[in-house]
């Protein structure tokens, strides 16, 4: 039977890393006595079975289980669920990483359009690409058009809602992708607008098609929130739009950035991937930022490479410094350090968007 593998890291002794590497592949299987289970061809085929341990020293082992195939069917929520569904509530264990069957990978499809159809879309060519937030929350459609038309006009690529803009009474979803569709036509730049996807299966379909009518290829959605199933089937169901993966609550369950947002989102659909970057508002390292920007991009089962988005309280001033962290092939995302210009905001957008144009890559 065919199987995918997962690679935990696990806190142990050396005396019991083999009884805990067991009992993980029993409880990432069948989650149960296996004196209780009748069925020999459970046991062969269905149960876990522990294919390696390695010290990776100070108490810490990597532990490799193989996992069968049938247990995930082709859902993605499943497929987490059989991969560290029961084990994400033990603390001693992290999912570091997993390897798939070409089907398994196969049935998700990843990125729509991926790096190269978003450099397309912006008419970027081979550039990194530059992106910011509306922000802050409390504002009308309106206001955020205006910010927007502003942005726009300092020569920005992509414009994404802040994570917490939904479909709130000052801001109702329709209303303000009709508004920013408009100001964006009427500036005359390029400019693509990425509005944040809420709510409900009905809710994210009904906002799809309003974003659609709008005349807008590319929305934002929140894996972790929404649900791998859901995002994985509003990715099927829409290969013409490009797909924005943010990673709020991605923090929660320990699974390693670099599997997380670079394999499992890309997996199922992300066409760019935001994530924290090193030395901003969160404590990611350089190595974690690295690892994802590599991932994401990496070849992988045949996928489309998705862009890396670093993010998190970036500045003007860190340009060059991440323009040579992450080479070209990434989407620079400044939000606040743009919008604290205020007056200004369209003349400090066109200096980072300046910035990123004029820099030579060594």
């Amino acid at each position: 039977m065919s199987r995918f593998h997962a690679i935990y890291h696990v806190r142990s002794d050396a005396r019991s890393i083999e009884a805990r590497a067991q009992a993980i592949a029993v409880e990432q299987s069948v989650e149960m006595p296996l004196s209780a289970i009748e069925d020999q061809s459970i046991l062969d085929e269905i149960v876990g079975k522990v294919e390696a341990i390695s010290d990776l020293g100070s108490g810490t082992f990597a532990v490799r289980i193989a996992l069968a195939r049938a247990t995930a069917g082709n859902d993605a929520g499943q497929l987490i669920n059989m991969l560290f569904g029961n084990t994400s509530l033990q603390e001693d264990a992290v999912l570091q990483d997993a390897e798939f069957p070409d089907d398994v990978v196969a049935a998700f499809g990843g990125p729509n359009t991926g790096l190269a159809g978003l450099r397309d879309r912006a008419g970027a060519g081979e550039r990194a690409l530059t992106c910011s937030a509306l922000k802050p929350q409390g504002l009308s459609p309106a206001r955020l058009a205006d910010l927007a038309a502003r942005f726009a006009c300092g020569g920005i690529d992509y414009i994404k809602d802040d994570h917490g803009l939904a479909d709130q009474s000052y801001s109702p979803f329709a209303a303000r992708c009709e508004a920013v569709a408009k100001a964006l036509r009427e500036s005359g730049a390029h400019a693509r607008y990425v509005p944040s996807l809420t709510g409900d299966l009905d809710a994210l379909r009904a906002q799809i098609a309003a974003a659609k009518s709008a005349g807008i290829d590319t929305v934002m959605v929140q894996p972790m929130i929404m649900g791998l199933s859901n995002f994985s089937r509003l990715v099927a169901e829409n290969r013409d739009l490009a797909f924005f993966a943010h990673p709020t609550l991605a923090g929660a369950a320990r699974i390693a950035p670099p599997f997380l947002f670079g394999k499992v989102f890309r997996m199922l659909g992300a066409d760019a991937l935001v994530f924290p970057n090193h030395g901003g508002r969160f404590g990611y390292t350089p190595e974690t930022c690295r690892a994802i920007a590599g991932t994401a991009l990496a070849e992988w089962h045949g996928l489309k490479p998705a862009v890396p988005v670093p993010a998190g309280g970036m500045t003007i001033h860190r340009v060059a410094e991440m323009l040579d962290f992450y080479g070209s092939e990434v989407m620079l995302l400044i939000g606040g350090a743009l919008l604290e210009a205020r007056e200004r905001l369209t003349q400090e957008t066109a200096a980072f968007v300046e910035t990123v144009k004029g820099y030579r890559y060594g």
